[in-house]
């Protein structure tokens, strides 16, 4: 049984406290589960690469749900928008191992992957720019290449791509994700961070298709007028 291959990844404790969920019991509605990539402690905090944690504790502050339970190697929060349940979740495995937790998460509740969105830091987005988007590859993020790996190579789960520019000059990716924001960077991606709420929101009442439809035609606009942020 599914239970029974994830138990070492649980306590008792956990298993019962997750089963018992008073918010999913009485519910007939699948749930959504909304992921924020991103890299524990705080040497990481606020950085380009952890835009992923602060759109998910944007929306968690916002509904309302506390995200301070330890499941699956991740902090987990849990709740309801206007009857529809909803998951939240933080890996703590740092970034290119993100799928160790969310993996297991997902099949423990047993979601199809169009009921799980990932958001996460996009170098092919101009700084602030969203994209809501069905199903895609990796390109060079290692997250997204973990989780891919863990959903067993299925690329079919929802991402809200948050754009944050490219490394400027011969500057090394791999320094620009982990560098934090300048200040017009900071306040683009502060204010695309509340625009993000609002999608995701939208994403769990009205659902991808229609969310994708309404959002990406505004951050379309919004990708016209923007330009890459250099430091």
């Amino acid at each position: 049984m599914l239970s029974n291959r994830l138990a070492p990844l649980l306590s008792k404790g956990c298993i019962s406290s997750l089963r018992t969920s008073s918010s999913f019991s009485s519910s007939p509605i699948q749930p959504w589960l909304f992921v924020g990539l991103g890299n524990p402690g705080e040497k990481y905090q606020c950085t380009r690469h952890n835009v992923g944690f602060d759109m998910i504790d944007a929306f968690a502050q916002s509904q309302g749900i506390p995200l301070t339970t330890h499941y699956f190697k991740a902090l987990f929060g849990e709740g309801m928008i206007d009857g529809v349940p909803v998951l939240l979740a933080k890996p703590q495995t740092y970034m290119n191992l993100s799928g160790e937790s969310v993996g297991p998460l997902a099949a423990y509740y047993k979601l199809p992957l169009n009921r799980v969105l990932v958001a996460f830091d996009d170098m092919d987005l101009p700084c602030g720019v969203l994209r809501l988007q069905p199903k895609g590859g990796f390109g060079r993020h290692n997250g997204l290449k973990s989780l891919i790996y863990h959903f067993r190579r299925n690329r079919e789960f929802c991402r809200l791509r948050i754009g944050i520019g490219r490394p400027p000059g011969q500057m090394d990716p791999k320094a620009f994700v982990l560098q934090k924001f300048n200040r017009t960077g900071r306040e683009r991606i502060d204010s695309a961070i509340k625009e993000g709420v609002d999608i995701l929101k939208m994403v769990a009442i009205k659902g991808l298709t229609e969310a994708a439809r309404l959002s990406n035609a505004d951050q379309k606009y919004k990708h016209l007028r923007s330009h890459d942020l250099q430091d």
